[in-house]
């Protein structure tokens, strides 16, 4: 349970009954494609073999949880066990609480306990929420870009898009971690900080409505510091202009694409001033 909340409690969910809960919230959180939901019966048998299903609940009623389960990625002395979380999600009437924060925390804890040291998970890098969460609370870092990690979906969330994302590596007992999940978490750098830093900068290109564009040609990385500009409202461009939503995605895959080829890793994400920016550093020592 998160210690500064009182409204919820977070604890394990392992029957068949509490399985068919997540199955609903699934679909108020992914709405439109039943063939998405993960069945209860696969839930349960991930939690009965070392996989973890957290449930957020307000009384009786689930709010949020968070899906993962073991599996393995190649190091040069051979395979090596990490957790990939396949699932968070929240109840619409529960978002910007911290709920998402609270159930990622209490992952953290009981994968440390199982003894591994790597999770992984998946997210759209142009959902700038999400990135906050990710990257800036949380401390995750990236250097992987899957180009249609999931095929055509067909939700109401995801439906005409490719569906690009960013893998993030959470590396549990890293001191960057530990420092952003402590109760002295600490406290975000600010976009006039980084500009001070004088980075490598591709901001984005406003319209006559104040709409945010693409670059026509992003410029290779270079610098120490990379900051890339993303729209701070995609879901809404997503709804409104299709078109400009594909312009993003095809903008930001070559972006990234460039910038992990290069070196660089996605260490921090800014929303300040109404902008949002991924921030970039070159090599692994930023670590």
């Amino acid at each position: 349970m998160d210690p500064k909340r009182s409204d919820w409690i977070i604890r394990l969910i392992e029957t068949p009954e509490e399985m068919r809960l997540v199955e609903g919230l699934q679909r108020l959180v992914w709405p439109g494609s039943e063939t998405d939901v993960v069945p209860s019966h696969l839930l349960l048998t991930a939690a009965h073999n070392g996989g973890l299903v957290l449930g957020a609940f307000a009384g009786a009623e689930l709010v949020g949880f968070v899906f993962g389960f073991p599996g393995f990625y190649e190091t040069p002395d051979g395979p090596r066990l990490k957790h990939c979380s396949h699932m968070l999600g929240v109840h619409p009437d529960w978002r910007n609480r911290g709920l998402g924060f609270a159930l990622k925390r209490a992952q953290w804890q009981l994968v440390r306990h199982q003894g591994i040291d790597r999770i992984t998970w998946t997210y759209d890098p142009l959902l700038s929420r999400n990135a906050h969460l990710n990257i800036a609370r949380l401390g995750a870092v990236c250097n992987t870009y899957r180009r249609s990690e999931y095929g055509e979906m067909r939700d109401g969330l995801n439906a005409g898009l490719p569906s690009d994302r960013f893998q993030v590596d959470w590396w549990v007992n890293s001191r960057r971690v530990e420092r952003r999940l402590s109760r002295r978490a600490r406290p975000a750098l600010t976009l006039d900080q980084y500009l001070a830093a004088r980075p490598s900068l591709l901001e984005a290109r406003p319209d006559s409505t104040g709409s945010l564009h693409p670059t026509d040609e992003p410029p290779r990385p270079e610098g120490v510091i990379l900051l890339v500009e993303i729209p701070s409202n995609f879901e809404a461009i997503r709804r409104s202009d299709l078109a400009l939503a594909r312009d993003w995605r095809f903008y930001t895959r070559e972006v990234f694409e460039r910038a992990f080829a290069a070196g660089y890793l996605v260490t921090d994400f800014v929303y300040d001033q109404g902008r949002s920016f991924y921030v970039l550093a070159h090599g692994e020592s930023t670590l």
